[in-house]
């Protein structure tokens, strides 16, 4: 098969239901055979709405969503969808057409180095240079898309590799040593947070976004509920707890609740669960949670000590540590914090005055 059916096959092989894009020359051999296959093609007016659109697609479905644009402005116009996936942790593959091998670097029409462009704004990114490597590069964008913290990868495939013959097979697994993941957190940090929980007179867990995207809503909840620990929230990770919970304070920052804001500056204990403290929801460091010891869950290691000093950093994927501290925690009641709680919901409730 050719370089493009190989791009399509992938697709088919990591159960791509719809690809979103817009055609132009250096990805019309793609688009030939794109006609004849069992997927859905969504054609934008623009490829900004076509990589927003995988965005939500993969958003709302949690999936890796797939865009597909030609070389030069056509790989250009992904920019700011790929940052906004890359800063929001969501999967997706964009596959950009490149001009022929033998053109890059000499200016050719339509040529843009997409590779180091997008480089700050993606979790990786490739150039084939060979079309029997295009198998085991398209397995392992999929894989880097969607595993650890999730984010961008871009493809770049130039027009003449999409029309040379592959004969590598596409891989059922793919095994990059320089890339593995850590899941399941450490025994003794896990222990220790357990610990530190059970000792808190005034936690509060704030939830992001890496809550969402390890399906953990349940063992969150579970968490909540058997420690009596009230739950504030990223924008991301609106939705990950029941805003009819008690317990619910609903976001936190900038644009947040004021009785969110108030439980984290009076908490001794606050729980940092798939969230990176963005400066919205901080403010100034120095003032930030002044009281508090902190526990931060994410299962990317860079995210931790990068805004805020933490105590206890548990590094593993949000869902299996979670599962592990709930089977060690002991079910306790925060009777006076709880008070204190539902007193600041009364008195700064969500209101609208239809008469000023």
């Amino acid at each position: 098969m050719t370089g493009a059916e190989m791009i399509l096959h992938a697709f088919k092989q990591e159960k791509v239901a719809a690809v979103f894009g817009y055609p132009g020359g250096a990805v019309l051999d793609i688009f030939d055979k794109l006609y004849n296959e069992d997927i859905t093609f969504y054609m934008t007016r623009h490829e900004q709405g076509a990589v927003h659109a995988a965005d939500g697609y993969a958003r709302a479905s949690g999936k890796v969503g797939v865009c597909l644009a030609t070389s030069g402005p056509g790989a250009t116009n992904l920019v700011t969808g790929l940052a906004t996936a890359y800063m929001d942790s969501i999967p997706i593959v964009a596959v950009t057409g490149q001009v022929h091998s033998h053109l890059i670097g000499n200016d050719a029409f339509q040529e843009a180095d997409i590779i180091g462009i997008t480089r700050p704004v993606t979790k990786h990114n490739y150039l084939v240079k060979s079309v029997q490597d295009l198998p085991a590069i398209l397995k392992s964008a999929f894989y880097i898309a969607r595993s650890g913290r999730p984010g961008p990868v871009v493809v770049d495939v130039p027009k003449d590799i999409q029309q040379a013959t592959c004969s590598a097979p596409y891989p059922e697994k793919i095994d990059i040593r320089s890339y593995k993941p850590t899941l399941k957190g450490h025994p003794q940090q896990i222990k220790k947070a357990a610990d530190m929980i059970a000792a808190a007179k005034r936690p509060v867990i704030y939830a992001g976004g890496g809550v969402v995207a390890s399906g953990a809503s349940a063992e969150l909840k579970r968490l909540a509920d058997n420690a009596d620990i009230p739950v504030t929230t990223t924008l991301m990770g609106l939705g990950v707890f029941p805003e009819t919970d008690a317990k619910a304070l609903k976001m936190l920052g900038m644009h947040g609740t004021a009785y969110a804001n108030y439980a984290v500056q009076k908490c001794d204990l606050l729980i940092a669960i798939g969230a990176r403290f963005d400066d919205r929801v901080t403010g100034k460091l120095d003032t930030f949670a002044p009281k508090a010891k902190i526990i931060h869950i994410d299962i990317d290691p860079t995210s931790i000590q990068k805004n805020v000093k933490v105590d206890l950093p548990v590094v593993g994927d949000v869902k299996e540590v979670l599962q592990e501290i709930n089977k060690v925690i002991e079910k306790k009641k925060n009777s006076k914090w709880m008070e204190m709680i539902l007193a600041w919901k009364r008195d700064h409730p969500l209101k609208y005055n239809g008469g000023s």
